[in-house]
């Protein structure tokens, strides 16, 4: 058990707050090949399996790397690991804005991936904030961040225009 000496329902409102807008916002990073994969294939001419792969890589990404990074965030903390896998996340998809090969494209979806690596850095972040007895609450409310596929549903049509 840690230590919550000191830590005031502000801090855990603040660390709960952020680190759920970080989840939704890599959550929607994590499933965009589901929306601008379409354009995508119609681009480059995909075959139904160059498709599924490209929009496969960063599901089975995300879920392989929740091991390492589960590790690293024992190790370094989550307030080191989130940002870092956020900014390699970031420099993901900017790159993705200038991707022309269906090579290349498989390259950032691995990068990409990483967004639902922070699931597992999140959940063991959060859950440092809260006693116990609040736990179930607090990590209720960050998987909430589960929302961003929606937020992909809803915003990459218009960013793919």
């Amino acid at each position: 058990m840690h230590n919550l000496d000191g830590v005031t329902r502000n801090d855990q409102v603040r660390a709960l707050g952020l680190s759920t807008l970080a989840f939704t916002v890599c959550f929607a990073v994590w499933t965009i090949f589901s929306i601008i994969g379409v354009k995508i294939k119609g681009e480059l001419g995909l075959s139904e399996t160059q498709f599924g792969l490209l929009v496969a890589t960063p599901v089975l990404t995300g879920s392989l790397s929740r091991i390492f990074l589960g590790v690293w965030t024992d190790q370094f903390g989550g307030r080191i690991m989130l940002p870092l896998q956020m900014l390699i996340t970031a420099i993901s998809v900017w790159l993705l804005a200038s991707v022309q090969t269906y090579a290349v494209f498989l390259m950032i979806a691995l990068g990409l991936g990483l967004a639902g690596g922070s699931f597992i850095i999140g959940i063991a972040y959060v859950s440092r904030w809260f006693e116990a007895e609040r736990q179930g609450t607090a990590l209720g409310i960050f998987g909430a961040g589960n929302v961003g596929a929606a937020v992909t549903n809803f915003a990459a049509p218009f960013l793919v225009v």
